[in-house]
């Protein structure tokens, strides 16, 4: 289940708890709460998961470009062993081999390039609504121990 429509379920028993005359205090549905928070704890190893899965993706990106530029540079080298046996092609089949080859340098690194600007954008905005959502739970969870008298937790906790 997505960490952040926990979040919101969390919200909502909050909002449906009654209010405890003469005090900011709220009454809410201690089972609820826990039943959530349990699953809030299922969920983020899932939010875990989905940033190894691109992880994983990324690499099999990569080996997919690095079978690429050798498959290229081996069309390339059998490309010049064939057009050596002619001297005046000698020359030119050795330049267009390194020219392929460093074309076929020059797209794999910008694949891997892409794929780590992907992986780096996707983990980065992962990272963001991972931060975002345990700020909410410690928001809630330091809520709920004022509530009590505890002291609040600590922002490393």
């Amino acid at each position: 289940m997505d960490i952040l429509h926990l979040v919101d379920r969390l919200e909502e028993v909050f909002n449906d708890g009654r209010p405890i005359p003469l005090t900011r205090k709220l009454a809410v549905d201690e089972d609820r709460v826990l039943e959530l928070i349990d699953q809030m704890r299922v969920s983020i190893p899932e939010e875990v998961k989905k940033a190894q899965q691109i992880l994983n993706q990324r690499d099999r990106i990569l080996a997919q470009a690095q079978e690429e530029a050798q498959r290229t540079v081996q069309l390339a080298q059998e490309k010049a062993a064939q057009l050596v046996e002619k001297e005046m092609i000698v020359e030119q089949a050795k330049q267009r081999a390194q020219e392929i080859i460093r074309q076929a340098e020059r797209d794999a690194e910008s694949i891997r390039a892409d794929a780590d600007d992907y992986v780096l954008d996707t983990l980065t905005r992962l990272e963001a609504e991972t931060a975002k959502s345990l700020q909410q739970i410690r928001n809630g969870i330091n809520k709920l121990r004022a509530e009590k008298g505890q002291p609040p937790l600590s922002a490393e906790a």
